[in-house]
């Protein structure tokens, strides 16, 4: 063998995605304006849009999760030795379902729904932000667990995305203040055993992007805290396989594709029957997870006719059968 002619071997796809992954950002925690970016998405979606009064109802949501965020409310957080055991359990450290929530989560909805109401119009969205201010602990609580664990039964669906709201705006506070207190993301989140689940709070993602400035390596984004987390392309985010991986895009009247270049896609396996929204911000960069998922509702009609199950999870759009009765009220 000549000198220079070592054999190398060959890396596998796979491999090659982890080393590729080893030079990007694990992480992207929500920034400061997540919820005032959503808003501004969901009013320039709106324009012309079937669901034109839907997303302005969702944009002013938005807009009190602004300013309750901005407003610096303090949650507790959780100590050293819990960032330590999740990290030695490969857990997530803020899990959904498990973690405690503060009365704080409660208080802040409230707030925020007194002011929302306040820049509503007379009418029955009005009033059940108002009849919801006044809900029960115990009616919120309940409320709060069934959308967190995925229970449809019992689940208040008119009211659903307005408790949605106080618990994202509560764990987009937990996720962003445990970071900062823990001097970075780094230090706070890391991988966990479930590369599908949010490393933060063990959400399932709402879509995935190809972010921009990370050389188009696809993050799966969060419905509920808004992280971001790193996740290998033309792989599929529920079952993992590799293999028949397709992409489907919306249709028009006469069967044609609606666009040549889409900015939202569903990415489709064949392998588990399920599929994820893959959004490209390169074709259109004012992209946002949530707001462009609620946008393109067409699309999940698509490809569940074809027979293929959501993936994907977002708060602030749910389907069953709802609970007519009115929320309980608190007790003077």
């Amino acid at each position: 063998m000549t000198a220079g002619s070592a054999h190398q071997r060959i890396l596998s796809p796979e491999e090659i995605a982890v080393r590729a992954g080893e030079q990007l950002t694990f992480l992207h925690l929500p920034e400061a304006g997540v919820f005032a970016d959503r808003a501004l998405r969901l009013r320039v979606l709106a324009a012309g849009h079937a669901m034109r009064d839907f997303l302005l109802f969702v944009a002013e949501l938005a807009e009190a999760q602004h300013r309750a965020l901005s407003a610096g409310v303090d949650v507790p957080l959780p100590t050293a030795e819990q960032i330590e055991a999740a990290a030695r359990n490969g857990q997530p450290l803020l899990m959904a379902e498990t973690w405690p929530r503060a009365a704080v989560w409660r208080d802040s909805l409230r707030a925020l729904l007194q002011d929302l109401a306040r820049r509503l119009g007379e009418g029955p969205a009005r009033a059940t932000v108002l009849q919801l201010s006044s809900a029960s602990d115990e009616y919120l609580e309940t409320q709060a667990g069934r959308l967190l664990s995925g229970v449809m039964l019992g689940l208040d669906l008119a009211s659903a995305p307005l408790v949605a709201a106080g618990l994202q705006l509560h764990w987009v506070r937990l996720a962003r203040q445990t970071a900062a207190r823990a001097a970075g993301p780094v230090a706070a989140f890391g991988r966990i055993d479930d590369p599908t689940a949010c490393p933060c709070c063990g959400s399932r993602p709402v879509a995935s992007l190809e972010r921009l400035g990370s050389e188009g390596a696809r993050y799966l984004a969060c419905g509920l805290c808004a992280t971001q987390w790193h996740y290998v392309r033309v792989k599929c985010s529920h079952c993992q396989s590799t293999k028949g991986i397709s992409l489907q895009n919306l249709v028009v009247a006469d069967g044609s594709v609606a666009e040549a270049q889409p900015a939202v896609q569903a990415e489709c396996c064949s392998e588990c029957g399920h599929y994820l929204k893959l959004m490209h911000p390169v074709r259109d960069n004012g992209l946002e997870p949530v707001a462009d998922d609620l946008a393109t509702l067409t699309l999940d009609l698509l490809v569940s006719e074809a027979g293929l199950q959501r993936h994907g999870v977002n708060l602030l759009l749910l389907f069953g059968e709802p609970n007519q009765a009115p929320p309980p009220g608190r007790e003077h």
